[in-house]
């Protein structure tokens, strides 16, 4: 439905979890290491659309680690819970890196200077002061977002193919359902965040015109190819077809 945030529903199918599978769980936990989920050091709450339709929007919890100072990767989940599903992941980069990318690919990553500055990207629980340090960061970087479960029309399973997502550029696009559900729930206001992060300095080069789809919008789609090999190929073993 328009505007309304249906990322926890309905319940994903399946059986309850065993007995003997948590105490699995258990053993392994204790004995095997988690290197890179244990470098995830931040939660950053936003929204996302998706790359053809921005009428499609998600709440997107990114947990997210850093690679080193100019890329860092986050996990994206419909939630914060412990029951949360994996919906995606998105990788952001420093201005600097994103110049370098070729032109075909900068229209599949977006800037994240609106949102820092309206406010509706954010660290839930963690003091203001805090979090506008690593937006001062955030507010210079381009991300790419790919989202693989489609919760926002209540599929239960992650189901179709994986879609580039887009973010927020200006006032008027964020449904003000899903701004109020998101204000209510962690106690905030975007309003107020906004003003405090007014001196919060944008891209140094400006927003590049072929990021954010080059604001015409894009979108994965299916097609069919021949599959090359280098061996002889007669009338009767013609090359199979497959999906990319």
């Amino acid at each position: 439905m328009e505007g309304k945030n249906v990322s926890t529903h309905p319940d994903v199918p399946g059986e309850a979890t065993h007995t003997g599978t948590s105490l699995l769980e258990t053993a392994t936990a204790a004995i095997q290491g988690f290197g890179p989920i244990n470098k995830i050091h931040q939660h950053l709450c936003a929204f996302h659309f998706y790359g053809h339709d921005m009428t499609r929007q998600v709440e997107a919890h990114h947990f997210c680690g850093h690679q080193n100072e100019e890329f860092r990767q986050c996990l994206i989940y419909d939630s914060p819970g412990a029951d949360a599903r994996l919906i995606g992941l998105e990788y952001i980069i420093t201005e600097a890196l994103f110049l370098t990318l070729p032109d075909g690919e900068k229209k599949l990553w977006h800037s994240h200077e609106y949102e820092v500055k309206s406010g509706v990207l954010f660290m839930p629980g963690m003091p203001g002061p805090i979090q506008r340090k690593d937006m001062e960061l955030v507010c210079k970087t381009y991300g790419k977002v790919i989202h693989f479960w489609q919760v926002d029309r209540g599929d239960n399973l992650p189901l179709g193919i994986p879609q580039i997502m887009m973010a927020l550029t200006r006032d008027g696009q964020l449904y003000d359902t899903l701004a109020q559900d998101v204000e209510k729930r962690y106690k905030i206001s975007f309003a107020e965040e906004k003003e405090k992060r007014a001196y919060i300095r944008g891209l140094d080069n400006g927003i590049h015109p072929l990021a954010n789809a080059g604001g015409v919008g894009i979108q994965t789609v299916l097609r069919e190819v021949d599959c090359i090999n280098n061996k002889p190929v007669n009338s009767s073993t013609a090359p199979p077809r497959i999906f990319v």
